[in-house]
């Protein structure tokens, strides 16, 4: 997978915008040669068993080192810290989100009008965050990184598409920003764990956002 690219300002062209999004991986976009691609596999396939066993908070180099039979020098030059880890470990699970809805059926593919798939994105996205909110939140060591990954990047670029195909008036990218603020990991663990507030009243909320803003359905 490739890191995601801009889209460019101006009005929308379905066409060209389908181009301009594509496949990111969240935090490791360079190609990988076949040797350093099977030890990195390696070395997450025991991750993803530790994590299972002992939750992600407990994960750490030095046990994933010996889980896969490495020294722990080869598990930092691959990840570079225990929080760019972490972030290789949502790179699967958000590959399978953004495949559908950058060419998956819709409501959330590209065969379905922007206003639509932008209504549908929010949902699809506070289930994949619950569904892996350990693993998220435990990879935010840095508040600030989060913004930087690529599939972030992709994230923002595919909102503000849409907000741009549904003509939605305003800075769209700004826009785009404040949506995907409204559906934060944290936040929707807040509200739905701590708040005890139905995951469906999130899913409300997002569609009175969406169509005050001008995307109604």
């Amino acid at each position: 997978m490739t890191g995601s690219l801009p889209l460019p300002p101006g009005p929308p062209d379905p066409g060209k915008a389908r181009q301009a999004l594509v496949l990111s991986t969240v935090g490791e976009p360079e190609q990988l040669r076949s040797d350093a691609a099977r030890n990195r596999t390696r070395l997450l396939d025991a991750a993803s068993r530790l994590m299972a066993e002992r939750g992600a908070a407990n994960l750490t180099m030095e046990s994933v080192a010996a889980a896969a039979g490495v020294g722990k020098g080869t598990v930092f030059r691959r990840f570079g810290d225990r929080t760019g880890l972490l972030i290789a470990l949502l790179d699967h699970r958000e590959g399978l989100l953004q495949a559908a809805f950058l060419s998956g059926p819709p409501p959330m593919g590209p065969d379905a009008p922007a206003a639509e798939r932008l209504h549908a994105f929010g949902p699809a996205v506070m289930r994949h965050e619950r569904d892996h909110h350990e693993l998220i939140l435990a990879s935010r060591t840095d508040p600030l990184r989060a913004y930087a990954v690529p599939a972030h990047r992709l994230r923002l670029s595919h909102v503000a598409m849409l907000l741009r195909g549904a003509r939605v008036e305003g800075d769209t990218e700004l826009l785009a920003h404040t949506l995907l603020g409204s559906i934060d990991a944290a936040l929707v663990h807040h509200l739905t764990r701590r708040r005890g507030m139905p995951l469906e009243a999130l899913d409300q909320g997002w569609h009175d956002l969406v169509s005050r803003l001008g995307a109604a359905r």
